[in-house]
């Protein structure tokens, strides 16, 4: 009899497990890299808000931009240029971003290149992640448009691809962000130089879709924004390159953003 209580009350409390909620992130680096910088992270504010949070991810950045239309995700990681596009459909909501952070994008050659400067790069083929990712890509892009300096793009998937193929040779330079160089591999990185970095705008938004629960998005938002004066969050946080930590936001944070003039992603 007893061992049947047990049963039972196993049963029962397998049944009152957390509510789970899917949290993606924009594919800037392969999914291991991902998974074994944001996982910890994600585990962390699981336990702090008491909603398990688990993480995704996509093998492209066109892939991740289809689902986030879709609102396959009810919390995603998005760069600047996806935030002000689906924030109007589907409708995800801004409640974080990296603290004291303005993102902007680089060049990058290699470290024994002749490249001197962008009007060295005229008529070159060159590396970026993908066409919408703003910083690596939408920045650099139109800081070469603005010189009037002829390019082809080539799209290699990821921020990391962008590093790996101008250390290799196969592109004379690529466009990619300081915090993703900043922790791609080593011996990547000792190959490479930043050639220019472009304006400065606001980063990444963390954001949820509309149909998580007020409540959810609070607690999740309470678990990052409190994580950088924890030691163990500090420590997580700073192996993604936050170096302040996360604080609030709101959609009109990235206002700076808007006046762009997306209303799509670039194609």
């Amino acid at each position: 009899m007893k061992k049947i209580i047990i049963f039972v009350l196993a049963l029962l409390f397998s049944n009152v497990q957390a509510e789970q909620y899917t949290f993606a992130f924009v594919p800037q680096q392969s999914a291991k890299v991902l998974a074994k910088k944001w996982g910890p992270i994600l585990r962390y504010v699981s336990d702090k808000s008491g909603y398990q949070i688990n993480f995704r991810t996509a093998p492209k950045i066109p892939v991740f931009e289809q689902r986030v239309s879709q609102g396959d995700y009810d919390f995603a990681y998005m760069n600047p240029v996806h935030y002000t596009v689906f924030a109007e459909n589907p409708g995800y909501q801004a409640f974080a971003k990296q603290k004291g952070k303005k993102i902007k994008g680089i060049f990058v050659v290699a470290k024994d290149s002749k490249i001197k400067e962008l009007s060295d790069l005229k008529g070159s083929t060159l590396a970026f992640p993908a066409p919408a990712a703003f910083a690596a890509s939408v920045l650099p892009r139109g800081l070469l448009s603005e010189q009037k300096i002829e390019f082809k793009p080539k799209y290699v998937g990821s921020h990391d691809s962008v590093y790996m193929s101008v250390a290799r040779g196969l592109y004379p330079a690529g466009g990619g962000i300081q915090r993703t160089f900043g922790t791609t591999s080593p011996a990547i990185r000792e190959k490479l130089k930043v050639l220019t970095i472009t304006e400065g705008f606001t980063p990444h938004a963390f954001a949820s879709h509309p149909r998580v629960p007020k409540e959810v998005v609070a607690a999740v938002q309470k678990a990052f924004v409190e994580m950088f004066s924890d030691a163990k969050g500090k420590e997580l946080l700073l192996n993604v390159g936050f170096k302040k930590g996360a604080e609030k936001a709101s959609s009109s944070d990235w206002d700076d953003v808007r006046k762009l003039g997306y209303t799509e992603l670039p194609k």
